[in-house]
Order: structure tokens, then C-alpha cells, then sequence
């Protein structure tokens, strides 16, 4: 048996437990939320009749009117043309919640946006202008264009009109429309130039509730054909002034309990009350807390996060202050604060057309669920603790297997590096025992690498001794004697003999760049009987003295890997054909589909090779070229190792009757 699978048995005992009270914590939890989803209905019900009953009876904003929306004061403004002192304002971020006009002011890059407040008498209002720099009023040419702000005030069929207009930045106050308006002091404020545009403060008399109030901010366009300066006017024009309602908001206080929140919107989703009380839960300093008790807690939190992971999916609910959309929300169930916290939400509509939204904070509902959960960690304690100690045994004896694995393979190699021995063989069927072998494995193809590397330098040594001794030779011989002749043929072998040098240099630089080009070639899948048959073809007709064909499969040969590099691994098989094939013979390339794997091979005629070069003909400065080919470095063969090895397959070199087959084994990729 593995031993992933002996720690999976073991750890199911361990899952039952956690498991079983999972889902009965769960099952408590619906039951809970069910429970708290009926009460809170009733409860709706019954804040929505006194709701209804309130004596601040206002007019109800039918659907699709236009409004400026206004928050209450909590304190007096100051009006100095800014908006650090009004409600909503973040310091952190300088943001204003600002509303703004549905018009695009595309021709002039102009936009007008606002904030309303109110207090027991006046309406505050905070006009922002963006995009562009006013055009301050000129009293010496009042028909001059400039910026200016228009109020209107309707109530029945009566209408008035006022006008504010600036000639430096400061203190404003209104003035009727005509040449000759008188000001009109009980519409006051502040005008003050902004970044990227101007900003007024203005303080006005509160509006009639039954009335309407609008204001529009005008300034001089383009220049028209005949001359005149168009004027560009936006904002809202004869909307209605909402706002909170006190009387309201207090009868929803006293019926809101702890942990609750309300609100009562109007058809459109307008805000006109907005309770909410805090969870009374203590909650006690964490050095007051117990080990135990800490424990709890943790648990808690957990339970909390499990419950929550298995709930519904709660809806978003975008609680801003001023208006909420009443129609996205369930008519009973979860949903999410911006904050994070989980609420049981549930909506009752009036006779009037509004919508009272109560809603209660599923903190409240856990508390008995901890105190479930508590209970079951305490009865499961003493069967956690036994099976704690089993895992302790099981794991002890792990670590023991992994030491005694840790020291053999210390053992095998001494403090230089060098191998010394070979592992213990490895009898346990786990992935241990598989863990062992494949450091066997390891420790014997280093040790193969190493004597890899000591005979390399030697035959390389071997290699470089002739050449360098004919060239130390050729310069003594060459400094005894002043004959020409023999000056010429000390002069010609030493110029040999460098040749030779440089050969070997330019063979060694060959397969290092090919082992470096390893890391940068791009594998691909490929049909690799396609590839190899149109090269053999190219083969054939740039080599006419030789009979060079393809025999194998036409296609269906996928390889993963990369057809450059197989190509020049073929490339070095062919050419080490053509040397010892004679003029006429036969070099045949193979390829041939296996169930696992693609044997590519190429066949030529001629002399066999010796028995005892069979394996090392792949290494490097391993050549059995004789008469003019004396000399040759050996390293076509290994460049077809390199690639082999690289593309994780192996090659073999056998002889044949006439010949040689040398046989690249490549993974055939399903």
C-alpha cells in the first residue's frame, strides 16, 4: 500500500467527527435563519403601520420626478466657497458626493455638478462648475456675457426668479432678473475659483415642500455667424427638494432593536429615513480571555467562516446614503455590505407607495451555533487526542525510514564529492521505497558521469599531444636550419598541425553551443514522418554518388519536440553514413511507430563496426576512420547523443549483415 494512501485512511477517522457536527451546525443554522426571516417580516409589518401613522405627512415623490436630493445638517456651514465642512466629505480622498447633470457639455468641455443640505430653514447648496474659468460680471457693461446662476422658485402658479452673478472671487448675494433688480440679501453665499473650474456656496430660504425649486448655471458659447456670443445653459429645472425626515427617522429608532438597520424609501428609491442601532454583544479584552475561552473564540470564527461558505450567495446591496434601488433587492433574504457583513434583509411595501427595507446582522444568529460547536470539540476531545497519538506513532516512524534514507545517501558520497559506494537496495513498495531506487538510480549515473569526465580529459590530452608535439618540433627543426626547402616543411607541418588544434577547438565550441541552444529551442508538436521524409529526399539529390532512401511510415509519427534540432541530429547520421559507404552503396533511412515510441534509424553499407566501440562511439574523440579520414574528431556522433538526450530518447549503434544501423529511440506523443 502507498503511503499516500495509508495517511488518507488515517486521516478519514479523522474527518467524521468535524464532518458530522459541520452538518448539524448547518442544519441549525437554516432552521435559525428561517426563524429570524418570519420574525423580522412581522416585525416589518408592524414598524410599517407606524410608519404610515407618522404626523409628518409629506407629499409622496411620484415616480420619474426630478430631484435634489438633500442631507441634513449635524452643524452650521461656513460659506467660504468650499466643501471641506459638508456631509460626505472624505479628507482622506478630498471626494465630494457630488450629484451632477445627465447633459455632456461635449462643445465646451463643461460640467456642472452639486450637493444640497438643509437645516430647520435654509437650503444649502454647494455648485461646482468644471472645465472651464468663469466670465466674471461686468457692472459697467451689464450686457456683456458672462458666468451666472439662475434660481427658480414655484409654488402653485407663482414663480420667482433670482440671479446670482460675480464680479470677483467672494462674498455673492442674489439680485432679480432686469437691468435695474434690486438684491435680494436673504440669498447669500461665496464664490471661489477651484482647479479646473469654480465652485458656489450658496445659503437660501428653504423652499414649500408642495412647491418646486430649481436653479440652472449659464455661461457664454461660441461666437454665432453674426457675431453674438451663444449661451449654454445646464442643470436641474423645477425639481423636488427631498430630504430625511426627523419625525420619521425617530419613530424608527425606538422600533429598531440592537443589530438592526432600517430605512423607508420613497417609489423612486429616495432615502427619507434611515435607522440603525449597534450589536449590544460584549465583546471582552483578549488578556481577560481564558486558554479555553480563547479557544472558543477561535472556533467561533471559524464556524462563522464555514457557515457562511455553505450559506446562499448573499446580493450585493449598494447601501448609499441617499437613494436605493428597491427593486434589486430580494423580497426576503441575504445580502452584502460594502464592508463585508452578512445581513438577513427583508422589504415591506406601504399603502402610499414606499418601501420600508429592515434588515438584521447574522452576528446575532451565530452566538448559539458557538455554543453548539463548543460542545461537540469538548465530547470529541479524548477520540482527537487517541487518534492524534496513532498519527504521532505513524509519522515517528515515517521520520525514522527518511533518516536512515538520509544517511545512505550521505554514505555514498565522500566530503570531495566523489562517489564511494552504492545504496542499499530498497525492498518497500511506497513512494519511500521508490524514493530510495531513484536515488540508486542517481548515485550510479554519477558515478557514470564521473568517470564520463575523467575519460574525456584523458582522450582529450590524447588529442591535443600530437599536434602541439609536431609544432614543438617543427619550430626546433626550424630554428637549426637555413635551407628553404626545409624552412617550407617544418613551416608546412607546423601549419598542419595548428589546423589540427583548431579542428578540435571548433568541435568542442560545436557541441558546447548545442548544449546551450538547448535552453532557447522551442518544442512543438509535429508529425515527424514528414520531416524525415522530405529531408532524405534533399539527401538524394544533392548526393548522387550514393543510393540514399526513405523507408517507414508516410504519417502518423507525432513527436513533441523540435524539428530543427532532429533535423540536424539526421543531418550528422547521413553524413557519418556517407564516409564509410562506398561510391554507390546503399544508405537507407528508417522510421518505424512503436506503441510507446518512434525508432528512427539509418542504415549504411559497409565495413562493421568494432565490438569493443559499440557503446562509445557516442562519446567525445571517438573516431574509426582510417587512411585520409585519419584524424577526424568524433563529434558528429555526439551531437546526435546531445539531441537524443535532450528530446528524452536514447541511440544505438548495432551492426548488421553489410553494415551498420545506428537507431535513435524518440517518446511518441499520443
Amino acid at each position: 500500500m502507498t503511503l499516500k494512501r495509508q495517511l488518507f485512511i488515517a486521516s478519514l477517522l479523522m474527518l467524521l467527527i468535524p464532518w458530522a457536527g459541520l452538518q448539524f451546525v448547518l442544519e441549525l443554522d437554516q432552521a435559525l435563519r428561517d426563524q429570524a426571516a418570519r420574525q423580522l417580516q412581522s416585525q416589518a409589518g408592524r414598524i410599517a403601520e407606524f410608519a404610515a401613522d407618522t404626523p409628518d405627512r409629506t407629499a409622496v415623490i411620484e415616480p420619474g420626478t426630478d430631484v435634489i436630493y438633500a442631507d441634513i445638517l449635524s452643524r452650521p456651514l461656513n460659506l467660504d466657497g468650499y466643501g471641506d465642512d459638508w456631509p460626505g466629505y472624505d479628507e482622506e480622498e478630498s471626494r465630494q458626493q457630488w450629484q451632477d447633470t445627465s447633459k455632456d457639455m461635449e462643445n465646451e468641455g463643461a460640467q456642472v455638478s452639486w450637493q444640497a443640505a438643509v437645516d430647520q430653514n435654509h437650503l444649502f447648496l454647494l455648485i461646482r462648475v468644471s472645465g472651464r474659468k468663469a466670465v466674471s460680471f461686468d457692472p459697467g457693461n451689464p450686457e456683456q456675457p458672462h458666468d451666472q446662476i439662475q434660481l427658480h422658485f414655484t409654488k402653485g402658479n407663482q414663480s420667482v426668479q433670482r440671479l446670482i452673478r460675480n464680479q470677483a472671487p467672494g462674498s455673492i448675494n442674489a439680485v432679480e432678473p432686469g437691468q435695474d433688480g434690486e438684491t435680494d440679501y436673504r440669498i447669500s453665499g461665496y464664490w471661489q475659483a477651484v482647479s479646473n473650474g469654480y465652485q458656489a456656496e450658496l445659503r437660501i430660504p428653504r423652499p414649500d415642500p408642495s412647491g418646486q425649486f430649481g436653479f440652472q448655471v449659464r455661461w457664454p458659447g461660441a461666437k454665432t455667424a453674426i457675431g453674438d456670443s451663444e449661451s449654454i445653459t445646464t442643470g436641474p429645472d423645477s425639481v423636488k427638494i427631498v430630504t430625511r425626515l426627523p419625525t420619521l427617522e425617530r419613530r424608527l429608532g425606538a422600533l429598531v432593536a440592537p443589530g438592526q438597520g432600517a430605512w423607508l424609501l420613497e417609489p423612486d428609491g429616495w432615502v427619507i429615513a434611515r435607522q440603525a442601532r449597534e450589536s449590544e454583544q460584549e465583546r471582552p479584552e483578549f488578556d481577560s480571555l481564558s486558554p479555553l475561552q480563547i479557544l472558543e473564540r477561535i472556533s467561533l470564527n471559524g464556524l462563522r467562516a464555514l457557515v457562511r461558505f455553505y450559506q446562499p450567495e448573499p446580493v450585493p446591496l449598494e447601501n448609499d446614503s441617499h437613494r436605493m434601488d428597491a427593486d434589486k433587492l430580494p423580497e426576503q433574504g441575504l445580502v452584502r455590505h460594502r464592508d463585508g457583513d452578512t445581513y438577513m434583509l427583508v422589504k415591506q411595501p406601504l399603502d402610499n407607495g414606499r418601501v420600508l427595507v429592515l434588515e438584521e446582522s447574522l452576528d446575532q444568529l451565530l452566538a448559539l451555533s458557538g455554543s453548539t460547536l463548543g460542545s461537540v470539540i469538548a465530547r470529541s476531545v479524548p477520540l482527537i487526542t487517541g487518534l492524534m497519538l496513532v498519527l504521532l506513532g505513524y509519522a515517528s516512524w515515517l521520520s525514522w525510514r527518511i533518516t536512515r534514507l538520509q544517511r545512505a545517501v550521505s554514505a555514498s558520497v565522500d566530503d570531495d564529492g566523489r562517489v564511494i559506494g552504492a545504496l542499499p537496495p530498497a525492498r518497500a513498495k511506497d513512494e519511500l521505497g521508490d524514493l530510495s531506487r531513484q536515488f540508486s538510480h542517481m548515485v550510479e549515473r554519477l558515478q557514470g558521469y564521473t568517470n564520463y569526465l575523467e575519460s574525456f580529459s584523458r582522450r582529450l590530452s590524447h588529442e591535443l599531444k600530437t599536434p602541439i608535439a609536431v609544432v614543438r618540433s617543427s619550430l626546433e627543426n626550424l630554428s637549426h636550419t637555413t635551407e628553404p626547402a626545409d624552412q617550407a616543411s617544418y613551416i608546412e607541418r607546423a601549419r598542419s598541425a595548428t589546423d589540427r588544434l583548431s579542428q578540435i577547438l571548433q568541435g568542442m565550441s560545436e557541441a558546447a553551443r548545442l548544449e546551450q541552444s538547448f535552453d532557447h529551442a522551442e518544442k512543438e508538436l509535429f508529425d515527424l514522418a514528414d520531416v524525415v521524409s522530405q529531408t532524405t529526399l534533399a539527401y538524394q539529390s544533392l548526393d548522387p554518388d550514393h543510393r540514399i532512401h526513405y523507408s517507414g511510415a508516410a504519417e502518423n509519427c507525432r513527436c513533441h519536440g523540435s524539428p530543427e534540432l532532429l533535423v540536424q541530429m539526421l543531418d550528422k547520421l547521413v553524413d557519418n553514413a556517407r564516409d564509410f559507404t562506398p561510391t554507390g552503396g546503399l544508405i537507407e533511412v528508417r522510421l518505424a511507430p512503436g506503441p510507446k515510441q518512434l525508432e528512427l534509424s539509418v542504415f549504411n553499407e559497409g565495413s562493421s563496426l568494432p565490438d569493443n566501440l559499440a557503446s562509445d562511439i557516442f562519446s567525445p574523440f571517438v573516431s574509426v576512420r582510417t587512411g585520409h579520414q585519419e584524424g577526424h574528431l568524433g563529434q558528429g556522433l555526439l551531437i546526435v547523443r546531445l539531441i537524443a538526450d535532450h528530446h528524452g530518447g536514447q541511440v544505438l549503434a548495432t551492426n548488421e549483415p553489410g553494415g551498420v544501423r545506428f537507431t535513435v529511440l524518440l517518446p511518441l506523443q499520443p
